[in-house]
């Protein structure tokens, strides 16, 4: 049972509105997420902003939803999950990649410096060693695309632990979070 209320797009007003109707125009519906997120327009603002600057980066769709699945699962968050897994298929992820990717891992080395890098962000809230940033340096990524990698896991942190906190429903194809193998 959620905990914060979403927005009914048809109910919002003002900028919540304005931002609900950008997201409908844009990707055809309107995800819990980004109504719940709509009770703080300003909120629902910064993560749509953050979300879209991180877009146009230099990280690839693919590898942003890895790095979303990573943390997910690392912070056991089954909206998410079942959300980037849905999208992770649209970008072109198989079904070995979804689960590697739920793990940490891909049989690609350079994507899986980053995954391991990204899950060791995580689980270290930030506090990652040197030899974890020349294990990504190593693997081929400069120090723009550490940032991104930072930042993708920041943003997926926010959105983990707002749904951690809203309960938010889930209105994507469900995830487990106990199985291995995804749906």
């Amino acid at each position: 049972m959620p905990r914060l209320n979403a927005i009914d797009p048809k109910e919002a007003t003002g900028k919540a509105k304005e931002l609900l109707d950008g997201v409908k125009a844009k990707i055809g519906m309107v995800p819990n997420l980004m109504r719940t997120f709509a009770n703080s327009p300003a909120a629902l603002d910064g993560y749509l902003n953050f979300s879209g600057a991180l877009s146009g980066g230099s990280l690839s769709a693919k590898l942003r939803e890895q790095i979303a699945l990573t943390v997910a699962d690392a912070n056991a968050c089954e909206y998410c999950l079942s959300a980037h897994t849905a999208i992770g298929k649209m970008v072109g992820l198989n079904e070995t990649e979804l689960v590697a990717s739920r793990h940490a891992g891909s049989s690609d080395p350079k994507t899986d410096a980053a995954l391991k890098f990204a899950h060791q962000l995580v689980a270290k809230r930030g506090e990652v060693l040197d030899s974890e940033i020349a294990a990504v340096r190593a693997a081929g990524y400069n120090d723009g695309e550490i940032t991104e990698i930072v930042a993708n896991v920041a943003l997926n942190i926010l959105t983990n632990y707002f749904n951690h906190v809203a309960q938010t429903v889930v209105d994507f194809p469900k995830v487990s979070l106990s199985v291995a193998k995804v749906a």
